[in-house]
């Protein structure tokens, strides 16, 4: 059985700093978009920004998640047949150098739907988080890029209340599961939320804190990303539409009092009730933070003869400037998401360019007329100064239970060895 080597912070940054130097500006860039059980692959031109769909690949059921291995070699995608459903897996695939996928190795089954996956800072493990019941796994990560076994447990893991995602921290020595919990409905009360700190090493995890301001009530947490060179995580918190800031501490555990809170709609006043924060992601130089703003519920509208139409809200991206010493991220734009309900998006390695994957279609009035809008990939490119500017959109095609679920860029690496030393 291999050991994987500890890796420390300073290492991986200086890692990710070279790989990311040696990168040249015209290496081919690709994206990958998955509606339903099809994971699609689009050249990406960022001269001209647009897209060219090239190949699709096909999961057994509708992708839930991906995670790239940080080789660029492979990639991992979470599907399954519902949370009510019986077939839930992971499967492995390999990134040929235009970015087309190639199955690798047999898929893993697993016992629930999972709802977000990872791969820790060495490439030894997969972890997968499951939003009901609540909970995690930690799966073997072969060196060839397959997947293996589930690694058992040494006690009963506190998944809390639906979970929505799992993150490793750059030093490979802490895992947070972030738990949602369930906003109260006419039939139930609300359901708290936290954020579940486990000490991290060879896929064991050992329990260090659950954090819960007011005991979770009033705190929905949904996302998380870490800063690449500071001990700052930020976070997303759905219902309440705020991004919050923790410290990691030294012995690396969490800070439970946020350092910063803010809100990060332009018009909370006058918020929604379907009004929700959706996916974050720090820029790759650490200056900048961008979160989603989404909003897609509908209502009985009567002069739509009764149809649900767009209740209305805010479909935005937010870009926020981060202060260097501090950690403090400032708002300096919210954007048209120019679609519905940006669940995911994406920014490439070089932080040129931001695609946000509006998910669902919705019917809006505009005046008396009824309007179809799509679910559509928007690309916007970034600025030296963070900031996005619309270059266009690409609508894309969703029905039944399918939607634009996930969306990732990448530049494929197929000369980086996989083998841990």
């Amino acid at each position: 059985m291999r050991r994987a080597l500890p890796i420390s912070l300073g290492l991986l940054t200086l890692w990710i700093g070279a790989a990311l130097a040696q990168q040249s500006p015209t290496a081919p860039l690709v994206l990958y978009a998955a509606v339903g059980p099809e994971l699609t692959v689009h050249g990406v031109d960022v001269t001209h920004g647009t897209l060219t769909k090239s190949a699709t690949a096909r999961l057994p059921f509708p992708v839930q998640y991906v995670w790239f291995h940080p080789s660029k070699r492979f990639l991992y995608a979470a599907w399954s047949n519902g949370m009510q459903g019986d077939r839930h897996g992971v499967t492995a695939f390999q990134i040929s150098e235009d970015g087309t996928l190639v199955p690798h190795g047999a898929p893993i089954e697993l016992r629930h739907r999972p709802v977000h996956v990872t791969v820790d800072a060495n490439a030894s493990h997969v972890l997968v988080a499951y939003n009901n019941p609540s909970g995690l796994s930690v799966h073997t990560l072969k060196a060839d890029g397959t997947l293996g076994q589930e690694i058992p447990q040494p006690a009963v893991v506190d998944g809390g209340i639906y979970a929505h995602q799992i993150r490793v921290h750059p030093s490979n020595q802490m895992v947070v599961l972030v738990t949602r919990g369930n906003g109260p409905a006419p039939d139930r009360p609300e359901d708290p939320g936290a954020l579940k700190v486990f000490a991290y090493k060879d896929g064991v995890l050992t329990p260090r804190q659950s954090i819960a301001p007011n005991k979770g009530y009033g705190f929905q947490p949904r996302h998380v990303d870490f800063h690449p060179t500071q001990p700052w995580m930020y976070l997303n918190l759905e219902r309440q539409n705020q991004l919050q800031v923790y410290k990691v501490m030294p012995d690396h555990q969490l800070d439970p009092a946020a350092l910063f809170t803010g809100n990060t709609l332009d018009d909370p006043g006058h918020s929604k009730p379907a009004q929700m924060t959706g996916a974050i992601h720090v820029h790759p130089n650490g200056r900048f933070i961008y979160i989603s703003n989404r909003a897609s519920g509908t209502t009985p509208n009567a002069a739509a003869g009764g149809r649900p139409v767009w209740e209305g809200g805010e479909n935005t991206i937010g870009v926020y400037s981060i202060d260097q010493k501090s950690g403090e991220p400032v708002r300096i734009q919210n954007i048209d998401s120019h679609g519905m309900h940006a669940r995911t998006f994406t920014l490439d390695e070089q932080g040129r360019i931001l695609i946000a994957a509006n998910q669902t279609a919705v019917t809006k009035l505009e005046g008396s007329v009824e309007v179809r809008v799509p679910a559509s990939l928007a690309l916007f490119r970034i600025g030296a100064d963070g900031k996005l500017t619309f270059v266009r959109k690409y609508d894309v095609e969703t029905g039944g239970s399918n939607s634009l679920m996930w969306t990732g860029l990448l530049t494929p690496n197929n000369t980086v060895s996989t083998q841990r030393r």
